[in-house]
């Protein structure tokens, strides 16, 4: 990932992050809890707005163009929402905490490798958020214009 890198930290330290703020001291499942959680987190929010999308028209989208344009403000919804206050309330103090006593020196490393890095991370994560809910957006909005949602219901075909 691109904050590994940025932070030069091995493959994996932005989920174990994730892993270590919850109380996992194991560099491994700390990795997979972060990874885990990660992954949950982006299918619950595209399930999220699936489901309104379905009953709230507006955002729903019919075209790759309004795919596009509806992803990129679901993925600032999600980055106001979620990520700034998690990261902002929730991993970065205690990476801080962890500057001066973490439980054992894999975690004392990575909070010292990440020490200033918070706001490359928040207007890194904007940017990624964008891009994600484009491509999200646009994949969604190309399958509707090509029919992938089709329901077939008493031989009548309907789009939905």
């Amino acid at each position: 990932m691109i904050v590994d890198i940025i932070s030069d930290t091995p493959a994996g330290t932005f989920f174990a992050v994730i892993g270590i703020s919850l109380g996992f001291n194991d560099p491994v499942t700390a990795q997979y809890v972060g990874f885990v959680l990660h992954v949950i987190t982006g299918m619950a929010a595209g399930n999220v707005f699936g489901q309104i999308s379905l009953f709230w028209s507006k955002v729903a989208p019919y075209n790759s163009k309004k795919g596009l344009v509806s992803g990129m403000i679901v993925g600032i919804m999600l980055w106001i929402v979620l990520f700034v206050p998690l990261t902002t309330f929730g991993i970065q103090p205690r990476l801080d905490s962890f500057a001066s006593s973490a439980p054992n020196q894999y975690i004392y490393n990575i909070a010292d490798d990440f020490q200033g890095l918070y706001p490359i991370i928040i207007v890194g994560s904007l940017g990624f958020h964008l891009i994600y809910g484009a491509l999200a957006g646009f994949i969604s909005g190309r399958m509707a214009e090509i029919g992938i949602f089709v329901r077939v219901r008493n031989n009548a075909t309907l789009k939905v």
